[in-house]
């Protein structure tokens, strides 16, 4: 198991530093949920942390190794990364959409090894795809794709999972589910980050929170801590409620 860490990040937009000297931690066998306004940063700090983008400053290192001195085909190997409204633009089926999840590990020629198939099942399961396996990915509804995508980001079992908006576009049935799954990957000792706008979600599943405003970290740790009223107001610049009962909190915005 290993930690992921931002040390001393920075990253340039032009003269704007959309990330300014960020410091975290996201720990192993736990799901960290990254919070904030739009325009805060979380996407970029997302894409630094799965090596997508390297920082005009600071380093990210997973485990003993630095992002860079693992490399990009080890670290394809090792990390999933879903972005926001991922697309699919081929007409191939669903099951193929999710084997792609499985490219880093193929064979240079060659079709898909049978050896790979009962992790594509896992993962069609997983993600309530079975009916849909062979339906055509180009004619899915939004919410279905966003489902086909989290099949694919986890089919492999990566050990550093990252997600930006997993439950954008589904109902709530599948948002509740799709947690979930992040849940028990984390509790199987993987590293899971996903950046979410949905906090009463976040509260039911996560471990850690990591609030960003700013390009800044406004407060990071667990999520008892990091959800109160006063941090939550400060980060959103609107009055907040928390309401903390036996299945959590239900968190209200005021104004």
């Amino acid at each position: 198991m290993s930690d992921l860490v931002l040390s001393g990040v920075t990253v340039l937009r032009g003269a704007r530093r959309v990330l300014d000297g960020v410091d975290v931690r996201f720990a192993a066998g736990r799901l960290a949920a990254v919070i904030g306004p739009n325009g805060a940063g979380k996407s970029t700090l997302l894409s630094v942390a799965a090596g997508l983008l390297a920082p005009a400053e600071g380093s990210v290192s997973f485990g003993s190794e630095t992002l860079a001195a693992i490399g990009q085909r080890q670290l394809a190997r090792r990390r999933a990364y879903l972005p926001q409204n991922p697309q699919v633009d081929w007409p191939i089926s669903v099951e193929r959409v999710v084997a792609l999840g499985l490219t880093p590990a193929l064979p240079t020629f060659g079709g898909l090894p049978a050896s790979f198939q009962p992790s594509i099942d896992r993962a069609l399961a997983a993600y309530d795809l079975g009916a849909l396996r062979e339906r055509t990915a180009t004619m899915l509804s939004g919410g279905e794709l966003a489902r086909v995508m989290l099949a694919r980001a986890a089919v492999g079992d990566p050990e550093l999972l990252i997600v930006d908006e997993p439950t954008a576009g589904l109902d709530p049935r599948h948002a509740i589910d799709a947690v979930k799954r992040l849940r028990q990957t984390a509790d199987a000792g993987r590293t899971v980050v996903m950046a979410i706008h949905d906090l009463n979600l976040a509260f039911r599943v996560a471990d850690d929170v990591v609030a960003v405003k700013e390009g800044r970290i406004l407060a990071a740790g667990p999520a008892s801590d990091v959800f109160t009223e006063a941090l939550l107001a400060d980060l959103y610049d609107v009055r907040v409620r928390v309401v903390r009962d036996a299945d959590g909190a239900d968190i209200r915005f005021l104004d």
